[in-house]
């Protein structure tokens, strides 16, 4: 449903390592198997076993190791994976316990994203992990684990998150204290340009042209019409205007100059850049009411998984239709419509204008990297296999709503630990854990 693929939900899988960290699993599973795989400890009615143990400690070595980080004292070490293995067993007999179920389109899915994030296909990731010595059936366990966890975790613990009106103003007006919005400017320019390394004979020429052109405009002839004429900028065909942007995102040589300027006038003097000479008229000024973002317009196909309709299936039949759309054989509102499981398939995939933040992560993140009129690779989420297109981009204020909003998901967002923190320690509080020592 496209309603669910709006979210402001932290990213699917996030703790899943990428296949660099692998090869330290296969030797810490080796090492287990060297030194017998005896029982850690007992959590409720499941074990953790030193085997489990040791894959931890191997895979925070190496997570370490690539992050440059330092790490505890050995038994330290042990000891913080003994109780996140433990905390991580007493969650996942509470989520059996209330039913919760991870279906087998949901590991499909799951298994294409890891693959996609390390530009693999799903065949190729099964083979490197049997070439690392990671056991196959296992991996799916660790994903289906993980997947049925975070299930848990957005429900119970999102549920307990509690933001007021008051915190949601407060935030707003210590951000409101700390950053004074940039205005927005629309400015126009006539560009005398000059190539790089211009001799002095060439700068002294284009100099007078450029003098030419600011002492027309300042005796009365119409901007527009005098930089249609004589600028070389790429925007002389509408006259010069360069379009309204923040001033946080315009030259610190045009800001300074605008802010002599009143709405309508021309710089009197001209301005000098790496780029030429320019003369420059504010065409509107305006105050800038809060942050701005850029918003981008996309549509997309997707095709749910389950069934026949594997994900490595969907993958292929999508890569095989971005091929019909690149060629113009098929167009890509056509296919939406005639393909799509979306609700927005009537209308040709459309998703409308949506802020950062506002799809699933690992949508977004394929979306991000597009260029307007740009198709993505088929993009494996929790809801299927999409294409995406990108249509546009516009910079925008954004919405009192949205920020408050905003504001909330992040006042959300920083009390989300304490949150977790505490419901971890009432649920392992309630369960039954015995630690066992390693034989002698």
């Amino acid at each position: 449903m496209t309603d669910s693929l709006r979210t402001l939900g932290r990213p699917l899988l996030a703790g899943l390592l990428l296949l660099a960290g692998v090869a330290a699993l296969a030797q810490g599973t080796r090492a287990a198997a060297r030194a017998g795989d005896h029982i850690a400890a007992v959590v409720n009615s499941e074990l953790v076993t030193h085997g489990e143990l040791e894959l931890r400690v191997a895979r925070a070595r190496d997570e370490a190791r690539r992050a440059n980080q330092r790490l505890p004292a050995d038994d330290e070490l042990r000891r913080q994976a003994l109780d996140a293995l433990i905390d991580e067993r007493v969650q996942l007999t509470h989520a059996r316990d209330v039913g919760l179920r991870v279906d087998e389109a949901e590991i499909e899915r799951a298994v294409a994203g890891v693959a996609t994030q390390n530009q693999l296909s799903v065949a190729q990731l099964r083979e490197r992990l049997k070439t690392e010595g990671m056991d196959w059936a296992r991996f799916r366990g660790n994903l289906r684990d993980q997947l049925m966890l975070e299930r848990l975790r957005e429900r119970e613990v999102q549920a307990r998150i509690r933001v007021s009106d008051s915190e949601i103003d407060e935030l707003l007006a210590s951000q409101r204290g700390g950053e004074k919005a940039a205005p927005t400017l629309n400015l126009a320019q006539i560009l005398i340009a000059l190539p790089d390394n211009a001799g002095e004979p060439e700068v002294a020429a284009k100099r007078a042209l450029a003098e030419r052109a600011l002492a027309r405009v300042r005796g009365g002839e119409d901007f527009a019409s005098v930089a249609r004429e004589m600028s070389s900028d790429g925007n002389r065909e509408r006259g010069g205007e360069i379009g309204a942007r923040p001033a946080d995102r315009l030259p610190d040589l045009f800001v300074d100059a605008a802010a002599k300027l009143a709405p309508g006038q021309v710089s009197d003097t001209l301005l000098r850049s790496g780029a030429g000479f320019h003369v420059l008229k504010l065409l509107e000024r305006r105050a800038s009411s809060g942050p701005r973002v850029t918003q981008t317009r996309a549509r997309h196909i997707l095709l749910r998984s389950g069934g026949a309709n594997t994900t490595e299936a969907l993958i292929r039949k999508l890569e095989a239709l971005r091929r019909d759309i690149a060629s113009g054989r098929k167009a890509f509102e056509a296919a939406a419509r005639e393909m799509s499981e979306d609700g927005s398939a009537a209308s040709g995939g459309e998703l409308g204008w949506v802020s950062p933040g506002g799809f699933v992560p690992e949508f977004e993140q394929a979306m991000d990297r597009l260029g307007p009129g740009a198709i993505s690779a088929p993009v494996a989420s929790r809801f299927g296999v999409h294409l995406i297109q990108v249509l546009e981009r516009r910079d925008t204020e954004i919405d009192p709503k949205d920020l408050r909003e905003r504001a909330r998901a992040v006042l959300r967002e920083r009390k989300a630990d304490q949150a977790y923190a505490d419901w971890a320690r009432e649920l392992r509080n309630r369960a039954y854990v015995e630690l066992r020592e390693p034989p002698r």
